[in-house]
């Protein structure tokens, strides 16, 4: 229950800036801060878990999950590092919306 909770929350909040960006970008809002937007996945990874993986927390898979985050933030970084503070790299209305 927690998981779907926060997942909605989540889709509800990416929707929300989604939405403020197509104001400021139309000119609709005045004043608005823009947000950059980044995101870094894994799904590939989380997909082939089995879900009594999120009662794991055993060092060596711990250890195992950090690893594939650094190596997908390392991945990121190469990608996109000059997008940070410039542009959104992911299209929240394609993702979210």
């Amino acid at each position: 229950m927690q998981e779907i909770s926060f997942n909605s929350s989540l889709m509800r909040e990416m929707r929300t800036i989604a939405f403020v960006t197509k104001l400021i970008d139309d000119g609709k809002m005045t004043g608005g801060k823009r947000m950059f937007i980044h995101l870094i996945e894994a799904e590939d990874v989380i997909s082939e878990l089995s879900g009594s993986s999120k009662m794991n927390g055993t060092w060596k898979f711990l250890a195992h999950l950090h690893e594939i985050g650094r190596q997908r933030a390392d991945a990121w970084l190469a990608s996109n590092f000059d997008r940070i503070g410039v542009e959104s790299s992911v299209d929240l209305v394609a993702k979210y919306c």
